[in-house]
Order: structure tokens, then sequence, then C-alpha cells
């Protein structure tokens, strides 16, 4: 089963960037589908951006046009850049990976109970 570790959160005034990594314990190449999501106490976890192995992106509204999901395959990381950073960013951030052996990428995106094996969260925190 493959570990995934987050990193890269802090506490940033708004308008500011941060870049969460999301390492895994072995090669991600075997991984097809991988996502980051964010959680605000109380609330539900929603999604924040995916990727597929070969690629292929999918944000949240809130995300589009100021989000950056990437991966590494030979590095086994995944990245989320952020930038222009809002106080409703505020979130722990989490990235979890795909469970099936094929991609579930459709129109309207990866459904959530596809995603499997979430790491711990890194905290961001959006305030001046």
């Amino acid at each position: 089963q493959v570990q995934l570790v987050e990193s890269g959160g802090g506490l940033v005034q708004p308008g500011g960037s941060l870049r969460l990594s999301c390492a895994a314990s072995r090669s991600i190449f075997e991984i097809i589908d991988m996502g980051w999501y964010r959680q605000v106490p109380g609330n539900e976890r929603e999604l924040v951006a995916e990727i597929t192995l070969g690629g292929t992106t999918n944000y949240a509204d809130s995300a589009k046009g100021r989000f950056t999901i990437s991966r590494d395959n030979t590095g086994n990381t995944v990245y989320l850049q952020m930038n222009s950073l809002k106080p409703e960013d505020t979130a722990v951030y989490s990235c979890a990976r795909g469970r099936d052996p094929y991609s579930r990428m459709c129109a309207s995106g990866i459904p959530p109970d596809q995603f499997e094996s979430w790491g711990q969260g890194t905290q961001v925190t959006v305030s001046s």
C-alpha cells in the first residue's frame, strides 16, 4: 500500500503563494489518478485539483486560474502550486491516489469515492 506524505503548508499573506508537495513511498507510474483535496473543520472534504498519469487535469472552480497541479512520476511526487491565495483557501490540504489501475477521469472529473490512501495533510493558513 502506497504511503503519501504532504508538505509545504504554512502561513502566508493574502495574495501570496505556496507550493505543496505530496511524496509517495513508491513509484507513482502505477498510480493513474491523483488528487488534492482540502477540508475545513466542520465541513466536508472538497476537491481542489486532480491529475491523471497522462497529465489531464481538473480543477474546482475556486482553484481555476490560481492553482496548478502537476506530477513528477520519476520523483514520485505530485505538486500543487497555489498563487493569489485568499483567506478562504485556509484549510488542511491532503492528497490521495485513485484506487483503479485505469483513469476514472470524465467530463465532471474523477468520482471522489475513487480516491484512497489519504495522506495526513498539511495546514495552509492565509491571513494578514
